[in-house]
């Protein structure tokens, strides 16, 4: 039997969003508002609405002690709330400045997503209200996002249908089309299901889009595999992140530079550029020996990314970028290319094939999950 029992109207447009904390209801509005209802009686609290959003407000959601409130906005920024008194806590501003159509917390509340309508997607720390890390997806605005129960990864949806799975360092562990319309919520189940290996944990998610489906993903997770991830660093230099950088430089005994080269964001592309120069003049380090010891080091990466290079069978090569593939995919011409660089070459209005010249007869790219398996299998025999 289903009753209502009550009905809000003061909100003055479309309501976007509502959520429940153990005592409060909030809501969300493209009047700019956001309005809080005790659960006792339904009555608004003396200090709502909470009005600071200069256009429509998209998204609101509870920190899990409740004490807290994020809502965010096509203004570009993510507010937090002190629910008990209706205090602005910080004003988060989305890198890029674009409208900004998701906001989570993490189930700890520690951390804070915020998803933007240019794919760029924030990790802040809900703490010290700074930002953490920042990345993007390629196509689409970000509408929807949820934590994994325990926290260590979350997923994204995208209004291209794509779904994307990150861990708690902003690595992208997984990306798929899901939905052909658009994705337009997401949402993990509360519990891990059973049955699953020694030390792997499995989670249910569920997807829905505007191609009417709603699917149901089992998303794995495991606690060694992630710790590998994070000790030891990709096999190609430049593809490393600045954590990477840091547990190199520790594994060659340079742990008093990880503050420094953090400092100055040096990833793995940066580490490989670096010179005798930017070291002493940009990064400051004083001691001769020291920046000895590093150029060494950085050398010894060089002339193992060259034996490596030459080493990658032909046929894990681009033909476009020359590069080892990490996104193969099937273009109609029976030949396989990154993805990135043969939509770039398509964008540029070369209906044409790469290798043959002749006229594509389709611009539909397929995913060769046969030749990224076989890249990827050849990656770890020939991890170090």
């Amino acid at each position: 039997m289903v009753k209502l029992i009550h009905t809000l109207a003061d909100h003055d447009d479309d309501v976007n969003c509502c959520a429940f904390s153990s005592s409060l209801l909030a809501t969300c509005s493209l009047d700019k508002t956001v309005r809080l209802y005790s659960l006792s009686d339904f009555s608004e609290l003396p200090h709502s609405p909470l009005t600071f959003h200069t256009y429509t407000v998209h998204c609101c959601c509870f920190s899990t002690s409740g004490h807290i409130l994020a809502s965010c906005s096509t203004d570009g920024t993510t507010v937090l709330w002190d629910t008990q008194n209706g205090q602005t806590l910080a004003v988060l501003e989305q890198p890029s400045g674009s409208p900004v159509r998701v906001c989570r917390f993490s189930p700890d509340s520690t951390c804070l997503v915020s998803g933007a309508a240019d794919g760029t997607v924030v990790l802040w720390n809900a703490q010290s209200y700074k930002l953490y890390r920042c990345a993007s997806v390629k196509d689409g605005s970000l509408v929807a996002c949820a934590f994994s129960p325990n926290g260590n990864f979350f997923v994204t949806g995208s209004s291209c249908g794509d779904l994307t799975v990150w861990d708690d360092k902003m690595r992208c562990l997984h990306s798929e089309k899901a939905h052909d319309l658009g994705i337009t919520c997401c949402d993990f189940s509360s519990q891990p299901v059973s049955g699953g290996e020694q030390g792997l944990q499995f989670f249910r998610l569920a997807s829905c889009g505007q191609d009417c489906q709603i699917k149901i993903w089992v998303i794995s997770f495991t606690h060694t595999l992630a710790r590998i991830a994070e000790d030891q660093p990709k096999q190609f230099t430049e593809d490393w992140s600045e954590d990477d950088v840091s547990n190199w430089l520790c594994a060659q005994g340079l742990k008093d530079l990880v503050g420094i080269f953090k400092m100055n964001n040096i990833d793995g592309r940066e580490l490989l550029n670096l010179t005798k120069e930017s070291l002493a003049d940009d990064l400051k380090i004083e001691s001769l020996g020291l920046r000895s010891k590093v150029l060494r080091k950085i050398e010894e990466l060089r002339t193992k990314m060259k034996t490596l290079s030459s080493e990658i069978p032909d046929e894990f090569i681009c033909p476009i970028t020359r590069e080892l593939m990490k996104d193969p995919v099937i273009a109609s011409d029976g030949y396989s290319y990154e993805k990135e660089a043969m939509e770039n070459w398509i964008s540029k209005k070369k209906r044409t094939s790469p290798m043959t010249n002749l006229v594509l007869p389709s611009v539909v790219l397929i995913p060769n999950r046969t030749l990224k398996m076989a890249i990827d299998r050849w990656l770890e025999t020939h991890q170090k």
